[in-house]
């Protein structure tokens, strides 16, 4: 392949900047402020939580799917393109579904409707680094589109959080549609998939091989995650029932209760991610899963880490609603700025997190980021019962931080642990941390954070905040078991 220019890679990835900005406005601000207004307060987390999960369990299988299907496509407009231009034009449809949703069940219906149609353009636009830019130039390219990840949670407290704070919901919708729509344009003129300049050819004649071994990898990890998530509730209600029977003659039924639901509930996240892993890893990988259970734990760290602070950003919203005694308006564009601080220290962490895991080693690195990151989770317990803005905020700098380092270090472990001749094969069960990571962290986390603010206001937000805190403790630990040369 000829070399590329700098805009060649702004270009090849610059419909990442579009989707992030769809999945961000839709996940962190459309979803928790309309399933406010439908459902009844003492449930919304419980209703937020399902939402999501259903979702989730979509995007698992369209996602692989899709990708699958752009490998085989012979379109003369290119393999990935011509996926990216129909998800698209759906996106717009579900969108609009999304602005007209009357009640939570019409609500649901639009979001499935829209995993289905993002996934749609998520899979197949994951192979266009891969076909498009020589290897030399991949880590640049990677860089690039690590930027274009970031950027939306900035942009988006600027534009689509402002007009959702003043009431404007239409309007945030046309814009998230106005953005994703303008960017795809600009991808299918920009990025060239004609073979031109030495670029990867087009498909003539489509390949012979199967579709059905890899798409049951597929379900054999969505399977082990449903696993996962099973044997994490039951060991939750026994270990938390145990905590209860013992607390019960010390404090009284009441507080006996909640230490049930908070104990049970933490050991439901862990347990559902521990297990979920390696059921997950043993449907897709078989026996090699045990052989290199250092990469499985790999991907255990990486869903214990990702599982806490999606959810943390995913129950923002109510969080800030409850501390502040504020409308959803205003919580929806509070949501916003703090996603813009995010957002900045995630930005300037990840950019020299690859020279810092250079020298100080991967492991290491990614250790102490899962560390810095219960530290956030824990700074917010204070801010409660007492609220106190700034101190939020520096918990969100401090979120940012971490979440900058573990994204460029963990992925870099990550590649050290495959085998090289199977890397795609590998790191395609990475996918089972970034989806697995919603299921189990609002899955869990919803319905645990009613209960406990049944008993007492603000009480569920503790305890998941607390559980997160834990998470992000049981990632460092999870290291333990990983082992590799650049330790």
């Amino acid at each position: 392949m000829k070399r590329l220019r700098w805009y060649d890679h702004v270009s090849i990835n610059l419909f990442w900047l579009g989707l992030n900005i769809r999945n961000n406005a839709v996940g962190s601000l459309f979803m928790p402020y309309l399933v406010d207004a439908f459902v009844r307060p003492e449930v919304k987390n419980t209703a937020l939580g399902a939402m999501r999960t259903a979702g989730l369990i979509i995007a698992m299988l369209v996602q692989p799917a899709a990708g699958l299907l752009s490998d085989r496509s012979t379109s003369r407009f290119g393999r990935r393109r011509p996926f990216i231009f129909v998800g698209v034009l759906l996106d717009l449809l579900f969108l609009a579904a999304i602005g007209l949703a009357w009640n939570y069940w019409a609500l649901l219906v639009a979001i499935l409707l829209l995993q289905f149609s993002s996934n749609v353009s998520h899979g197949p636009l994951q192979g266009l680094i891969p076909d498009l830019v020589p290897e030399e130039q991949r880590g640049l390219s990677s860089g690039i589109k690590a930027v274009m990840e970031l950027l939306p949670l900035i942009l988006i407290a600027f534009t689509i959080a402002r007009l959702v704070g003043a009431g404007q919901m239409g309007w945030a919708i046309v814009a998230t549609g106005a953005a994703l729509l303008v960017i795809m344009l600009l991808t299918m003129a920009l990025v060239k998939e004609e073979g031109a300049h030495g670029r990867a050819p087009l498909l003539r004649e489509r390949p012979d091989t199967p579709l059905g071994p890899p798409m049951r990898r597929v379900l054999g990890m969505l399977a082990g995650i449903g696993a996962g998530a099973a044997a994490g509730l039951v060991g939750g209600g026994v270990v938390g029932g145990l905590a209860g029977l013992i607390t019960w003659p010390l404090a009284g039924a009441p507080t006996a209760r909640a230490v049930a639901a908070g104990v049970g509930g933490l050991v439901a996240m862990a347990g559902a991610v521990v297990v979920g892993v390696w059921a997950g890893s043993l449907g897709s990988l078989g026996q090699d899963a045990r052989r290199r259970s250092p990469f499985t734990w790999w991907v255990v760290n990486r869903l214990m880490f990702l599982a806490a602070a999606t959810s943390i950003q995913g129950f923002a919203l109510y969080f800030l609603m409850y501390a502040f005694h504020i409308t959803r308006e205003a919580a929806a564009e509070m949501t916003g700025n703090l996603m813009m601080v995010v957002g900045v220290f995630t930005l300037l962490t990840a950019l020299p997190g690859g020279w810092l895991a250079d020298r100080l080693g991967h492991k290491r690195l990614v250790g102490v980021s899962g560390l810095v990151a219960a530290a956030s989770a824990f700074l917010l317990l204070g801010t409660i019962w007492v609220p106190n803005l700034a101190l939020i905020y520096v918990a969100g700098c401090i979120l940012g931080m971490a979440v900058g380092l573990f994204m460029t270090a963990n992925w870099a472990l990550g590649t050290v642990l495959v085998p090289g001749v199977e890397a795609g094969r590998y790191l395609g069960i990475s996918n089972l941390a970034g989806a697995g990571a919603g299921m189990i962290g609002t899955g869990i986390g919803g319905p645990l954070a009613d209960v406990l603010n049944g008993y007492l206001p603000g009480l569920g937000y503790f305890a998941i905040f607390a559980c997160y805190g834990v998470l992000f403790i049981l990632s460092t630990v999870s290291l333990r078991w990983v082992r590799a040369g650049s330790d």
